[in-house]
């Protein structure tokens, strides 16, 4: 086990260098540059650009600030935002828990709805219940994020007046259920696309099981269906799950962007959004950096629970 996390230490710090560099280099060479916003201000000059650009270490080659700002952020020193000045790291707090909890909202309905839907396909293969939930996941998984957004707040704001439109609160109301009310939407829409991944999967994993001999024994013997499902069935279904969860974390995250944009919700995409509208590079590379470092971590982390959950697998 140690050797392998080591080994995957390595491979991911090799991976976010890359991710790093290959960020950095494409946002500096961006039409504009970073000070793109400062030169659009009335009555700014080229001398003053000119000072401004040696203040933020900007006149440097590319590659010494490159250098210099991963030597920054090995630190602990994310930089500070064009925009106001704030720390980059204290910025990205102050907005990482609103996304954490949409995803974890999301996640939790991915697999719990999903889970269910795909193991009723697999029990009733053939059957119209199975060929309905095969077609809502193409219909789910061809539409794009933001229309399931738009119609959801039409019909449950607008037309039937249930749901807040956006926003994680209601301005003066810290009640639990005025943020469960405006986490609804947001929940449920991201969910939908992930509720289809999850239904497939599922349903192919139970499909396979289903297929292995000792499910026969097992209903040989006389035991219970409810006891095969959850007992030998879902159990070995586990594993190909886990390995699911951890790749759905990419996802959710690119999910997280088009939802927190559609209901304006005060989270890390919707922060991404603003700071791209305002070339905020730091920020810009902030994000950049943390979502990799979260993939990175959420996949080894799958890898780990795999061998824990399969005492076949060992990570050596």
């Amino acid at each position: 086990m140690s050797r392998y996390l080591l080994s995957r230490f390595w491979q991911s710090i090799v991976l976010l260098v890359l991710v790093s560099l290959i960020g950095f280099f494409v946002l500096n060479l961006a039409p504009g540059g970073p000070l793109s916003q400062f030169a659009l201000t009335p009555g700014m000059s080229k001398e003053e650009l000119d000072r401004i650009a040696a203040q933020m270490g900007l006149d440097r080659p590319l590659v010494v600030q490159y250098l210099d700002w991963f030597i920054r952020l090995v630190q602990g020193d994310w930089g500070r935002s064009f925009r106001d000045g704030r720390p980059v790291i204290r910025i990205i707090g102050d907005h990482l828990f609103a996304t954490l909890l949409l995803m974890g909202a999301s996640m939790a309905l991915s697999v719990v709805i999903g889970v269910w839907i795909g193991v009723r396909s697999a029990l009733r293969e053939g059957s119209l219940y199975d060929y309905g939930a095969t077609v809502f996941a193409m219909v789910a998984l061809s539409i794009p994020t933001f229309w399931f957004g738009l119609v959801a707040i039409y019909v449950f704001s607008l037309w039937l007046g249930w749901l807040p439109a956006g926003n994680m609160y209601t301005i003066g109301d810290a009640s639990f259920s005025d943020h469960a009310s405006h986490l609804i939407m947001p929940a449920v829409v991201l969910a939908l696309v992930n509720v289809a991944i999850w239904s497939r999967y599922m349903r192919s994993a139970t499909l396979d099981v289903l297929g292995h001999d000792f499910i026969r024994t097992a209903r040989a013997k006389g035991l219970h269906p409810r006891r095969i499902l959850f007992k030998h069935v879902l159990g070995n279904t586990l594993v190909p799950m886990v390995a699911l969860a951890g790749l759905q974390l990419p996802s959710l995250l690119g999910g997280a962007l088009v939802t927190e944009t559609v209901f304006t919700w005060p989270g890390m995409g919707r922060l991404l959004l603003d700071s791209l509208g305002y070339n905020d590079y730091p920020v810009i590379m902030g994000l950049l950096m943390f979502s990799a470092l979260m993939v990175v971590f959420s996949n080894l982390l799958a890898d780990i629970l795999i061998a824990l959950v399969d005492p076949r697998i060992r990570l050596d």
